[in-house]
């Protein structure tokens, strides 16, 4: 293991120690920023509510490149159903546990050490250099990046390129690339009927009955056949509740959640109108109200998806997968201004989940990934 391996472990730990359950940064970014300082960073801090924000920058020259990410983290569950103490990490055969280890705080010590041996060797380096962390990605996301990309764009700053620290490797690390998220759009329904004895239902009028067929039709829809570069618009129903809690009983009201993941074939107010139409072909007294957790975003092939492709293989040797799955990500909010987002990191199968975990080697890979793609860009 290399010095510089070690100082990113070193790093990790000492974030990994940090209970940092969303919103509460515990003290993450201003380790953080005390690194960048040295590095010749100018830090700000940029509180909303309850909520930590920071945004770092380096020259204020174009272009500027930006890595992003959270410094929050899902709470752990049961203590007990983990193997380790979720927040004091422990090293077993070369793999990492502790929350977090993949989601996202390898992505935030590999960043930024890699920035740190990045301006080390190159301090008169072309164009500028930022940071943006927040400490609201994995609660309600609405006094996080969202806000900090108001202030950004209020002042007139404006990021070229942004690589966030998420984890989007699928099997091995560099194995997949995301390019684009798919728009996220929910949906609050209330059913109202009225309340009567199950003997009688010609008395009543059961809410239940009333929006089974809307949502059989909801689930028997083929929303798109995606693209080229987003898969398939899916509907998902997240919650149903009714009942009085008697057996005897047909209830008055009927609420529900449901979510798509659209792609690019749709915009959220198309998708409105769709479902809209449906409810209004049928027999139902209902009230729907949305959501918009984000629009579909998509970064085309440019400098920046070539860099980033270039130097996962360069460290590598995997030829890396151009993606839009998965869930949503602060990118969401980042690339509306203009800017191309990528997303790499970590493997993430075991992110959000009992006993998380990241191969040592891979946080030492991704460190140099980084500032393979910071040379390629700034030099």
């Amino acid at each position: 293991m290399s010095s510089g391996d070690g100082a990113v472990l070193d790093l990790l730990h000492t974030l990994l120690q940090r209970r940092s359950i969303t919103p509460d940064d515990a003290g993450c970014q201003q380790v953080l920023s005390s690194r960048l300082q040295q590095s010749g960073f100018n830090c700000e801090s940029l509180p909303f509510a309850d909520v930590k924000n920071l945004w770092a920058r380096r020259g204020s020259a174009a272009p500027l490149l930006c890595f992003a990410g959270h410094t929050d983290v899902v709470p752990p569950g049961d203590p007990d159903a983990w193997a380790t103490d979720p927040f004091d990490p422990v090293v077993k055969d070369g793999v990492l546990y502790a929350r977090g280890a993949a989601d996202m705080k390898s992505g935030l010590a590999a960043m930024t050490v890699a920035i740190e041996q990045f301006v080390a060797e190159h301090p008169d380096h072309a164009g500028s250099l930022a940071v943006l962390l927040t400490s609201d990605e994995e609660g309600r996301a609405s006094d996080g990046t969202r806000k900090v990309m108001q202030t950004l764009e209020d002042r007139g700053e404006h990021i070229d390129w942004c690589v966030l620290g998420e984890p989007s490797s699928q099997a091995v690390l560099g194995d997949t690339i995301r390019i684009g998220r798919r728009g996220s759009l929910s949906g609050m329904l209330t059913v109202r009927g009225v309340q009567g004895h199950v003997a009688y239902p010609d008395l009543a009028d059961n809410p239940i009955r009333r929006f089974a067929p809307v949502l059989s039709r909801l689930h028997e829809i083929e929303w798109d056949l995606g693209n080229q570069h987003f898969p398939p618009t899916s509907f998902q129903v997240v919650d149903i509740r009714s009942g009085v809690g008697a057996p005897n009983v047909t209830p008055a009201e009927l609420t529900a959640r449901f979510n798509f993941r659209y792609s690019t074939e749709w915009t959220h107010e198309s998708l409105r109108r769709k479902v809209t139409g449906i409810f209004d072909a049928e027999e139902i007294d209902y009230e729907l109200t949305w959501h918009l957790s984000g629009e579909p975003f998509l970064t085309q092939p440019g400098k920046l998806t070539y860099a980033v492709v270039a130097a996962v293989r360069e460290v590598t040797g995997i030829e890396a997968e151009l993606s839009t799955g998965g869930g949503t990500s602060d990118g969401r909010f980042i690339a509306p201004t203009g800017t191309d987002v990528v997303e790499l990191g970590p493997v993430n199968a075991t992110i959000h989940m009992v006993n998380e975990q990241v191969l040592v080697e891979d946080v030492a890979r991704l460190t140099r990934i980084y500032k393979n793609i910071i040379e390629r860009l700034l030099l």
